[in-house]
């Protein structure tokens, strides 16, 4: 048998399953993932030898790259769904699980890694940096639904955002782990360097491009064609097309392009917010973004059943678990303090901090960047949490989504 043609089969059968995905996730109230990955698991287990190595650790560069496009694709469909515009009273929840949470998950994660499991400090802050961000991919089970077809839902509204929000806002503690690993060889470490470029030039180029682009595409595509009779644009795909170019741009500048395309996505929003194009930017955005997910999920499953959960510890599975259940959600609860949310939904949106392919990326990116002396061990830990995330929160994801909307279906936008 020819391994590619084999393997065009299978990708094949993969991204037409997901034509189904999302309804018959509806239905059986269990996410797509699970489905997915151990599809990809069985699939490999069976015809191992006729298929690609699924080895994150030896095809790194490949990884970051698909993980990258991925995460890219998913960060603009997620920007263009969230109906509620943009304000910093409105959108304050999100600001706060990027900032406070996401600092306190980083912080608690590291000295675990470090105590707990014996990383080195650069491992432990990678380990943190790698977990902090909410995956803006596989958590659409807890996401807002397309633009103009759901009611207003604080939760999934809040999770949305900061699915779209922290995976930019992660990197500069990827950078810092990356510095302090660096520092094992070469003692001298400028914090004011890494705190003026990495933090906060790369910061503020990513939301200056974003914000400029976007309103550049914005008066192509929404202003011309109604006010001037120019062109009209109907094609879904420019929603991928601008999400490369604000993506390469951005990165040209140095800046952090994942946060240029949330915020060309949010822009491009809040220009004509009840506009149809919207639909049509974020239906062929999604689906473009369910292949390629479809791909990396089967991929996934492959690695579980080819070693890359090999070393794993007793001690790095207590880390996982406290991750997930106490460390999440604790930081998620101390960030809400002072939100006028029902507990409930507080509980809720510090619980579903679902874990992906953004992680993927950023751990396949620092490893890139320099040697971290615990490469393997990562791969292995962090693909436990992510599998973890998959089957925790997509069986509960559904359910609980279910009831919070028949609890809270009267809830009104965020008040201060």
């Amino acid at each position: 048998m020819d391994p590619y043609v084999i393997s065009l089969t299978i990708i094949g059968i993969a991204a037409l399953g997901m034509a189904w995905m999302p309804s018959l996730s509806n239905k059986i109230k269990v996410s797509y993932a699970i489905i997915y990955v151990c599809l990809g698991g069985l699939l490999y287990a069976v015809l191992g030898d006729y298929l690609p190595e699924a080895n994150p650790v030896k095809y790194n560069e490949f990884t970051v790259h698909l993980t990258e496009l991925v995460v890219i694709i998913s960060i603009m469909g997620t920007g263009l769904k969230i109906d509620q515009p943009f304000s910093f009273k409105t959108w304050r929840v999100p600001f706060r699980l990027v900032s406070i949470t996401m600092l306190l998950c980083i912080g608690a994660t590291m000295l675990l890694g470090y105590f707990l499991i014996g990383f080195s400090l650069g491992s432990a802050l990678l380990l943190g940096a790698v977990l902090a961000p909410t995956d803006p991919v596989l958590a659409s089970d807890v996401q807002v639904e397309p633009p103009m077809e759901g009611e207003h839902d604080d939760v999934r509204f809040s999770l949305t955002a900061e699915a779209g929000m922290n995976d930019g806002v992660a990197f500069p503690f990827t950078w810092l782990a990356i510095a302090l690993a660096m520092m094992t060889v070469n003692k001298s470490f400028d914090i004011s360097k890494w705190l003026a470029y990495d933090f906060a030039y790369k910061i503020i180029a990513g939301v200056a491009a974003g914000f400029i682009l976007g309103r550049i595409l914005a008066y192509l595509v929404f202003y011309l064609p109604d006010k001037k009779n120019f062109v009209v644009i109907t094609d879904g795909f420019v929603g991928i097309a601008t999400t490369l170019m604000v993506y390469g741009l951005t990165e040209i500048i140095h800046g952090y392009g994942f946060i240029a395309v949330f915020v060309t996505a949010i822009t491009l929003r809040n220009f004509e917010i009840n506009h149809s194009l919207h639909k049509h930017l974020h239906n062929f955005t999604d689906q473009v973004e369910r292949i390629l997910v479809g791909i990396v999920l089967l991929l996934f499953g492959g690695s579980l059943v080819s070693g890359v959960l090999n070393y794993l510890t007793w001690p790095m599975v207590g880390v996982a678990f406290l991750f997930l259940f106490v460390v999440r959600p604790l930081s998620g609860l101390i960030g809400l303090i002072g939100i006028k949310l029902h507990i409930k939904e507080k509980l809720a949106i510090s619980f579903f901090g679902i874990r992906g392919i953004g992680s993927f990326f950023y751990l396949a990116f620092g490893l890139k960047q320099y040697f971290f002396t615990y490469e393997k061990e990562l791969w292995s830990l962090v693909s436990f949490i992510i599998l973890l995330s998959i089957i925790f929160h997509g069986i509960s994801a559904n359910k609980v989504m279910g009831y919070l909307k028949v609890r809270f279906k009267k809830s009104a936008p965020l008040q201060a």
